[in-house]
């Protein structure tokens, strides 16, 4: 039976203070208890202590065995990020990655971390720190797969995970965020002029799809399995949880990206190696057939590499291949980074859930999720020689983000099954030896501890989009304007080669970075 007058004043990522009648518990995150009044007996004080003490220590323990702070137990990665997202937001690159907090090796999101990192120094053109950090990350993707490979156990972690939330777990970062760490470790090393490093880690981001799309159906159906094992229906959920599909769009899977395809093949072309371009940007049409500039793109190699069948193909497709190149001319491309992705949201769904006591109950659960909308697409305006173009999507990173949660789903939901009958057996266990008191706290460790996990790689923009034209051998100045934003370059068109220009627009923030490939 509960206490009379006892209730929570304060829960906080650092401590909890507890009420009975007049006299204030104070919980610290070092696990002490401090007696804010002094008209209680040290004999009463001391069974109070010692029965707080049950139920904190385990919290204490699971903290340190699942690597991760005590604050991530109740704080969402959502709320942590959200002052770097505002730095970012006002072109503050440098203040964004001073707010990111400190992770060790060992701690469950020291992964994510580098990736946020490294995305910011590069916004900051600090690419060889940048490469540095993604050289990292890249270390901590391929000792999970080695990890994977021998199945090294993780019993601990998991045990963490199922008495507090998901940040518990160690963060694997998912394909589609991979491959965008290739895609600017790639930009890196360019910028660098360090080619051949460039069209490494274009191969490594290819590869990373390869094994993603062999990777992708048995693990989908498994996970729908588990869940339905587990007692939750497919309608019983589906009807709970708000749908993403306005997010996802025409979307088909997690993982598949243009955006890299795209610059693999730029890069390819760049060195000569037109066969290896035309299978990527084929791969890059085969995921977003609008795009005016890759339908060209792949008609002019297919014509040029005289591909009669795929050449009759395509332009039965798209129409006739129209040809606008100049004598003595070169290629601009501009790749327009748009925004931030939005971050995961936390929202709560009822489920009809079987405790281990074989009674079904209903049970709010804590789950990520994205936002039923899409963040507004605003096309890029460019003015050269008095011509006017518009860029065109090429990859909608909210989408994919949104399409990998939905395929996690199942897993997230099975593991939330698990977690809650644990910690209602945890609960149960604790009353038992902390009486009353144990009871109200292990009660609320679970209500405060029942999070959802917000992480992902919350620095990546929205969407990416693309301009291709051709443009005589020599200097030009162009105009661009985005957003109520505007800004002139000149840049130098060398003959048969691509200038590559990269813009960055993030609120009021608008800038580029050119290079001659």
């Amino acid at each position: 039976m509960l206490l009379k007058n006892v209730f929570v004043l304060t829960i906080s990522n650092k401590s909890l203070v507890v009420k009975r009648g007049k006299s204030l518990y104070f919980i610290t995150d070092m696990m002490r208890v401090h007696f804010l009044n002094k008209d209680l007996s040290k004999g009463y004080m001391f069974r109070v202590l010692l029965r707080i003490t049950v139920c904190i220590v385990l919290a204490t323990a699971l903290s340190s065995c699942s690597s991760m702070s005590f604050g991530d137990i109740f704080s969402s990665y959502n709320t942590q990020m959200q002052p770097v997202h505002s730095a970012q937001f006002n072109g503050d690159f440098k203040l964004a990655e001073s707010l990111i907090k400190p992770r060790g090796t060992s701690d469950g999101t020291y992964a994510l971390s580098l990736l946020e990192t490294g995305r910011l120094q590069y916004l900051d053109a600090n690419w060889k720190t940048s490469e540095q950090t993604l050289a990292l990350a890249y270390q901590q993707v391929q000792t999970s797969e080695q990890q994977a490979k021998i199945q090294l156990s993780r019993g601990v972690e998991n045990v963490g995970a199922l008495v507090s939330n998901d940040s518990a777990l160690r963060y694997d970062i998912p394909f589609y965020e991979q491959s965008m760490l290739h895609t600017y470790q790639a930009l890196n090393y360019l910028y660098q002029r360090q080619f051949e490093g460039a069209l490494v880690e274009v191969r490594r981001a290819n590869l990373v799809q390869e094994k993603a799309l062999l990777a992708n159906q048995g693990s989908l159906f498994k996970a729908q399995q588990d869940m339905n094992n587990n007692g939750i229906s497919d309608k019983s959920f589906n009807e709970s949880y708000p749908s993403m599909a306005a997010t996802i769009g025409e979307v088909k899977n997690g993982f598949q990206n243009a955006y890299t395809f795209y610059l693999s093949a730029l890069l390819y072309e760049a060195a000569g190696e037109l066969n290896d371009a035309y299978i990527d940007y084929k791969k890059a049409l085969e995921i977003f057939t609008h795009n005016h500039f890759l339908q060209q793109d792949v008609l002019r190699l297919a014509k040029k590499l005289a591909m009669t069948d795929d050449l009759a193909r395509f332009e039965q497709q798209f129409g006739q291949y129209k040809s606008n190149e100049i004598k003595n001319s070169g290629q601009l491309v501009i790749m327009l980074e748009q925004g931030i992705i939005n971050p995961k949201e936390e929202i709560a769904i009822n489920l009809p859930i079987f405790t281990s006591h074989n009674d079904m109950r209903f049970y709010s659960v804590a789950l990520p999720t994205y936002r039923q909308r899409k963040s507004p697409r605003t096309p890029l305006m460019l003015t050269v020689n008095e011509q006017s173009y518009q860029s065109q999507e090429i990859i909608r990173l909210q989408s994919l983000a949104a399409k990998h949660l939905e395929d996690q789903l199942p897993s997230i939901v099975v593991r939330q099954v698990l977690r809650l009958i644990a910690k209602e057996e945890m609960r149960q266990q604790i009353s038992r030896k902390g009486g009353d008191l144990g009871n109200i706290l292990a009660s609320l460790y679970n209500i405060a501890s029942e999070k959802a996990d917000t992480r992902s790689w919350s620095t990546l923009p929205d969407n990416v989009q693309i301009i291709r034209l051709n443009l005589a051998a020599g200097k030009h100045q162009l105009q661009i304007k985005h957003q109520g934003q505007s800004k002139i370059i000149d840049v130098e068109i060398n003959a048969n080669r691509i200038s590559l220009i990269n813009v960055n627009s993030i609120g009021n923030y608008l800038d580029h970075k050119a290079i001659n490939l």
